[in-house]
């Protein structure tokens, strides 16, 4: 975990790759994100760097020009810490380190600051050991950056031997830590399972969607609930699942951690009792910030993480969230977009999305209630065809 320091905000550095398979234009947006995350963890980027090449360096991600750049302004700006737009290697970090240690300079990936702000998130037992887990297992193969002392254990008059280094020690450690956490993450999961199928006979909707497009205060509107929601990257860790009932209808609603790009696959099957809401719920609700320049990208993403869980071909509404946020940016002139991306009008948008075949999709706005009654309307009758073919005899609502 990244420990930013309390006192005061810390100042970073971004560093990213202009590479063939991610022109400049994508990488700026992924840089965007990435001081998003920075921001969210506690500290705060005060500039950016990157560098077009083929490939990044095998041993300290950028070329040797552009590391001496970079050092030159974090030393001289006396900065607290280097992001990376990418996972480093063991290698690249131990190397990188080296290069920063005289300042004492954090190097940190988007992995591990990821897995930071989970960490800082976490409020449940359940959520800080599937955190804990992912830290370990992204720890693992990099704990050459933890220790400079490898030489064996005290040897000596009666003490020759194999020994073992430090570092053995602590691997060993850390493996038995994480089969620890991962047979109390197996208990719980079956509490949770258990927990899911005692909810009765009531229809599952689940909300999903990449991170911080309104899917908590969604569920604030809808069952009246009191859900943590903030704008920041992965308010929401824990599922949160309420009961909501819609003109006499019935049905349990549940909030799950959103998505995000270069997602850490430590964190994807740490949080499998989460993902589990989202992999047995009857009809997903995929809700879209329509206000975010690069919205057509998250819904990709979102669909990528939902196929590698199994979740994909559920009954599924687009609820495109943020209508007011986009009404308002659609006012602006051109040049005030800072040439973002080409603004169609709204009504435009609608006309292409709801054309779409077995794409049903709704527009609203979940904090001003824009279409909010049509939104439910439309959620009631989704439910209701799900109640109907599983109990067709039960025409009473509970």
């Amino acid at each position: 975990m990244i420990e930013f320091k309390k006192r005061t905000i810390e100042k970073a550095v971004l560093v990213g790759l202009v590479l063939p398979s991610q022109p400049e234009v994508k990488l700026m947006e992924y840089m965007d994100e990435l001081e998003f995350l920075v921001n969210t963890a506690g500290g705060n980027v005060v500039k950016r760097f990157f560098q077009k090449t083929h490939k990044p360096h095998p041993a300290t991600f950028v070329g040797e020009g552009k590391l001496e750049e970079i050092k030159t302004y974090v030393f001289a700006e006396d900065c607290d810490i280097v992001v990376f737009d990418d996972e480093l290697s063991p290698a690249q970090v131990k190397n990188l380190e080296n290069e920063f240690k005289d300042k004492e300079v954090k190097v940190v990936d988007r992995t591990t600051l990821i897995l930071d702000i989970f960490a800082q998130r976490a409020q449940t037992a359940h959520a800080k050991t599937q955190v804990e887990l992912a830290q370990l297992q992204y720890l693992l193969p990099r704990l050459t950056r933890m220790w400079t002392h490898l030489e064996r254990q005290k040897g000596g008059i009666g003490m020759r031997g194999p020994g073992e280094s430090q570092m053995e020690s602590d691997r060993r450690a850390i493996k038995n830590k994480i089969a620890i956490l991962r047979a109390k993450l197996k208990d719980i999961d079956k509490v949770m399972a258990t927990q899911r199928k005692n909810r009765g006979e009531l229809v599952r909707v689940a909300l999903v969607g990449y991170t911080n497009v309104g899917k908590s205060t969604l569920m604030n509107s809808l069952a009246k609930a009191e859900v943590f929601a903030e704008n920041k990257l992965f308010a929401t860790l824990d599922t949160t699942v309420r009961k909501v009932t819609i003109d006499n209808l019935p049905f349990l609603l549940s909030d799950t951690v959103g998505f995000i790009r270069k997602l850490p696959t430590q964190l994807v099957e740490s949080f499998k009792s989460t993902l589990d809401e989202t992999r047995e719920a009857d009809i997903l609700l995929h809700v879209v910030d329509i206000s975010h320049p690069n919205f057509e990208d998250h819904i990709a993403v979102v669909k990528k993480t939902l196929e590698e869980i199994g979740a994909l071909n559920k009954p599924t509404l687009l609820v495109f969230n943020k209508v007011d946020a986009y009404k308002k940016l659609e006012e602006l002139p051109e040049w005030e977009l800072d040439g973002e991306f080409e603004r169609k009008p709204l009504e435009e948008l609608k006309a292409s999305y709801m054309g779409k075949e077995n794409s049903p999709c709704i527009f609203i706005s979940a904090t001003e209630k824009e279409n909010f009654e049509q939104f439910r309307s439309t959620l009631h009758d989704m439910v209701e065809k799900v109640r109907s073919v599983r109990y067709p005899h039960n025409r009473i609502y509970l």
